[in-house]
């Protein structure tokens, strides 16, 4: 008698470089409902390395929704079809026995595939350096109350600096777009007095830079906040675009 359930997988397998990949199955038998999906897959690749067979290469660290690792396609969904969720969080309670998933790494221009489902994410890295933090001169701590913040501006800035920059929102938009993830990091200190003397050249460097690396240009669709784990607004793109023109109108 089976202790679990069993799954059927399609999952992209594809070597390193600019090799041509494809669509493998495999089958991942006594499967427990509590289990992580990223603890079947550690299943599966155990099984295949016991039959001497290369494991499926996939990203991981934290396993708590915390650190944006675990970026993976999920039945053609960023995260999986639960919302506010990371791969890391999705249980296997939420599939049936026998059924087929497919699992496909993060697609997009600027997150090239390294293997298997790991893609390049360094492009938010390069982002983010250009700005996305507020200098501070050495010394002690400043205290608490030194600086007065509304509370209406720090709630928003604690819902967008949630952010853990796993890029489920580039995979789900159509364009593959980076506005949201840019958007969070630009809003963060655009909200707050700390971030002001950093404001214009933030907002210009960072939207510059995504520019540069390749992202599309939002246009709308919502696809970025329905995938995202930490159901960042879209409203904060308007923001973030407020913000460019400020920006470009007072270095003009």
């Amino acid at each position: 008698m089976s202790d679990g359930m069993t799954i059927h997988l399609k999952i992209w397998r594809q070597a390193r470089g600019a090799a041509k990949g494809g669509f493998v199955d495999y089958t991942v038998e006594n499967v427990l409902d509590e289990m992580s999906f990223l603890e079947m897959l550690d299943i599966l690749n155990e099984q295949l390395v016991k039959k001497g067979e290369e494991a499926v290469e996939f990203d991981n660290d934290c396993r708590e929704g915390i650190c944006g690792t675990c970026g993976l396609v999920i039945k053609g969904v960023a995260h999986g079809t639960h919302a506010a969720t990371t791969t890391c969080e999705v249980r296997m309670r939420s599939f049936k026995d026998g059924e087929t998933v497919t699992v496909e790494p993060f697609r997009a221009g600027p997150f090239p595939i390294i293997k298997d489902l790991v893609v390049d994410r360094s492009a938010f890295d390069r982002i983010q350096e250009k700005g996305g933090y507020v200098s501070m001169n050495v010394g002690s701590a400043p205290d608490g109350n030194a600086v007065p913040v509304p509370k209406v501006a720090a709630d928003k800035a604690m819902d967008v600096a949630s952010c853990i920059g796993c890029g489920a929102c580039v995979a789900a938009c159509p364009n593959a777009s980076a506005s949201l993830f840019v958007s969070a990091k630009v809003s963060q200190f655009a909200y707050l007095p700390q971030g002001e003397p950093e404001r214009t050249r933030r907002a210009l460097a960072m939207v510059g830079q995504m520019d540069d690396e390749g992202f599309g240009d939002c246009s709308n669709h919502g696809e970025c906040e329905a995938v995202c784990p930490k159901e960042i607004s879209i409203e904060h793109i308007a923001k973030m675009r407020r913000e460019f023109v400020r920006a470009a109108i007072k270095g003009s």
